[in-house]
């Protein structure tokens, strides 16, 4: 998108500006890539410290049955994702997907329990088709109340804790997928232990315009850094983490992605709720026999990174070619290159070596688990 003008633009902007910030067009958003400070020691600070994300950007919905049960609430969510949303305890949160009709992924999204009614966090890329599916296909039965006055703030790094807790106490006994209602600088907000960048931390849900207060509160504490979208996919790559469009798509199904943990019991073969959601003969299926392919990492075994849509082959001549590169870069917490990308279930195994074709030579590369460091959620 060149055209600066059709860019929309979050509540922080100003702030980033201001903060020295280098903006790029990113999901229809003119979102900060980098601060002065760089990708690389922004990715370093966060793990060793914390950092702020402005992911403001993201859809933020309430879905609450037209009958007011939460019952009802989930029953209907759960015909879109083969999640178990029933059971979610007030105050928790699960990471789920909304499937299409032939077992694809039309997006990954956050779903928290509030008393009687959902609070759903959508991919900024996705979220005008997922609200208009979410309306086609549960607006008889619930009211989906798109919040476009809250934005959206991630605090993560082992000093998030410490930073938030300056502003409310409280959030140091939360656990991982907690949630709560809480006053931060007298300010009403939601927040949720979780992030996306392999780190404890927080997501806080705050009005519009108390967002650049509460931003600054947080940046004034000394182990806070402001941390742009760089950075961020540098994290979540070495966290094993999926971004929607690269990883998973409406090409793969959540069993090739290697998301069946996001599938819980009673939406499987012989549970309480067994499908029900779209695709659900293909995905029920690949849970019992497998696929033919799966995401896997993979480590470049020298210093150049292999990026998207590079082509894997299982033989250093190219004959046989057996996935492609859906994600890639430098790691700096593991001081390498690191990828992730989908091949051939006979490839799977770690340390099983394959490669990659890279201005005309064959680089060899090493499948290895996910993901490349050990998160550190507060369980």
């Amino acid at each position: 998108m060149n055209d600066q003008t059709a860019l929309k633009t979050t509540p922080l902007h100003a702030l980033h500006l201001s903060l020295g910030a280098r903006l790029v067009p990113f999901a229809g958003y003119d979102m900060p890539v980098q601060y002065p400070l760089g990708v690389l020691k922004e990715h370093l600070h966060t793990r060793a410290a914390a950092g702020l994300f402005d992911v403001s950007h993201m859809g933020q919905l309430i879905v609450r049955a037209r009958s007011g049960s939460y019952e009802d609430a989930a029953l209907a969510l759960e015909s879109l994702v083969p999640v178990d949303i029933l059971s979610l305890a007030d105050g928790r949160q699960r990471y789920g997907f909304l499937t299409d009709d032939n077992g694809g992924i039309l997006d990954d999204l956050m779903i928290t329990r509030r008393d009687d009614h959902l609070f759903v966090v959508v991919n900024a890329g996705c979220k005008a088709a997922d609200i208009a599916h979410i309306r086609s296909h549960i607006g008889d039965r619930c009211e989906i109340e798109v919040l476009e006055d809250r934005a959206l703030l991630a605090l993560q790094g082992p000093r998030a804790v410490e930073a938030l807790a300056e502003l409310w106490a409280d959030v140091a006994a939360m656990k991982f997928m907690d949630v709560r209602h809480c006053r931060l600088h007298d300010v009403s907000c939601l927040v949720s232990r979780s992030g996306y960048s392999g780190e404890d931390g927080y997501e806080i849900s705050v009005p519009a315009n108390y967002a650049v207060d509460i931003a600054q509160r947080l940046l004034e504490h000394p182990d806070v850094q402001p941390i742009g979208l760089g950075a961020r996919d540098s994290l979540r790559l070495e966290a094993g983490l999926c971004l929607y469009g690269n990883d998973i798509d409406t090409t793969t199904s959540p069993i090739e992605a290697g998301l069946e943990w996001a599938i819980q019991k009673a939406r499987r073969a012989g549970g309480a709720r067994e499908g029900g959601f779209p695709g659900a003969s293909r995905i029920l299926a690949e849970l019992e026999t497998g696929t033919s392919r799966r995401r896997v990492g993979l480590k470049p075994d020298g210093k150049a990174p292999v990026r998207p849509p590079a082509k894997l082959f299982a033989d250093a001549e190219g004959s046989q070619e057996i996935g492609h590169v859906t994600s890639g870069g430098f790691g700096p917490s593991v001081e390498s290159p690191v990828a992730m990308g989908y091949v051939s279930a006979s490839h799977t195994a770690p340390s099983t070596q394959i490669f990659t074709e890279v201005r005309g030579k064959f680089l060899p590369l090493t499948v290895t688990a996910l993901p490349f460091i050990k998160p550190t959620y507060k369980r």
